[in-house]
């Protein structure tokens, strides 16, 4: 079996176990949309232990950071004079440029990782009711995204790393 063909199957395989884990036994525990961002990731930046290294770090980098921001958002007054609107847009502005500039630091260098961190964050928070309150950002529950974004972003990592491994199986079994 050619490397593309036992890949496909591998991926196949593993998104199938992925889905049932993540709408059954594992369900709430982490985001299959979130872990087949980093997955993705992992291919796209390599697939080696560089890439995963790099996806892990900087994935939940992202996350905290845009943690930060969201609380930053949430407390936002009312009777504010610039308006929610600019604050926000000035909230985002400010700890993307630091996020990104945090990129001169050698571990946390891989701003695309960065960046699906924090944009996976701000998914949850601001498609799910209920997330973009103090209360779960500073809470220590899985609602949490630094908890439940960080694991999911860890976890397509791993999956990333079992498709590889698994397609190489299959490569060899086959040849």
């Amino acid at each position: 079996m050619n490397g593309l063909s036992a890949l496909s199957v591998s991926i196949g395989l593993i998104a199938g176990l992925a889905t049932f884990l993540a709408v059954g036994p594992l369900a709430g525990l982490f985001f299959i949309w979130a872990a087949t961002i980093s997955w993705a990731a992992y291919f796209a930046l390599g697939a080696d232990m560089t890439a995963a290294k790099n996806i892990v770090v900087c994935s939940i980098f992202g996350t905290v950071v845009a943690t930060f921001a969201a609380y930053e958002i949430a407390t936002i007054s009312p009777d504010n004079m610039l308006g929610f609107p600019i604050m926000a847009a000035l909230i985002v502005t400010i700890t993307v440029i630091a996020m990104c500039l945090a990129a001169n630091i050698p571990a946390l260098a891989t701003i695309p990782a960065t960046v699906l961190g924090y944009s996976a964050t701000f998914a949850y928070l601001l498609q799910t009711p209920g997330k973009l309150s103090t209360d779960v950002l500073l809470g220590a529950s899985w609602d949490n995204p630094i908890f439940v974004i960080s694991f999911s972003l860890a976890f397509g990592v791993g999956l990333g790393i079992a498709s590889a491994k698994f397609a190489a199986k299959i490569t060899t079994i086959a040849e």
